[in-house]
């Protein structure tokens, strides 16, 4: 689709939002699985429920519009979820996991914070006050999410990642100990 007025761009961008917020329906579930603070799970279950909701108000604006919300694929939320993905394919301690996938949720969050932003200001602009109010709902969601994974890991998973680096400190000191007692030294 051309971009010919405002109006094509805001139709172009709800669609992007629409497909990331159905990507982001598939991965959740799997964060969640994959992460391993119960605090954490409850956040990204919490947040699924949340997606499901935001996608019934993006598809209730797409009534109004009297277009369809398919037709566009949002690369950027398909590269952030590969991250994701990568992240928990790597494996490692699981407190560090936790601490990536809060970096990964975070990325998400302000990719949909900058894209509801900017629907939100077209749809005033163009006079659709119902759906500016739909997205600015939305739009206060993904901030909250944005700040409640921010506290958590600023309260629990970094201070529980960064145990982990002092427990392999100490665990490397003790092998040095080991080998050059065994060598000798």
């Amino acid at each position: 689709m051309a971009l010919n007025s405002l109006r094509d761009l805001y139709v172009n961008e709800l669609k992007d939002l629409y497909n990331a917020e159905n990507q982001l329906l598939k991965a959740l579930p799997r964060m969640a699985k994959a992460a391993s603070a119960p605090e954490l799970k409850a956040a990204f279950t919490e947040h699924l429920e949340v997606t499901r909701a935001q996608v019934e108000r993006l598809e209730k604006i797409f009534e109004g519009l009297g277009t369809s919300p398919k037709g566009k694929k949002c690369a950027a939320m398909e590269g952030l979820i590969e991250e994701g993905k990568e992240v928990i394919a790597k494996g490692g301690q699981p407190e560090v996991i936790d601490a990536a996938l809060i970096t990964a949720a975070q990325k998400v969050e302000h990719y949909e914070i900058a894209g509801y932003g900017c629907v939100r200001t077209f749809a005033d602009r163009l006079g659709y006050g119902e759906a500016a109010t739909l997205l600015q709902q939305t739009l206060d969601e993904e901030g909250a999410a944005d700040k409640k994974l921010t506290e958590l890991a600023e309260s629990l998973i970094n201070p529980e990642a960064e145990d982990t680096d002092e427990e392999g400190a100490e665990g490397n000191e003790g092998a040095t100990a080991a080998t050059q007692s065994a060598s000798g030294e």
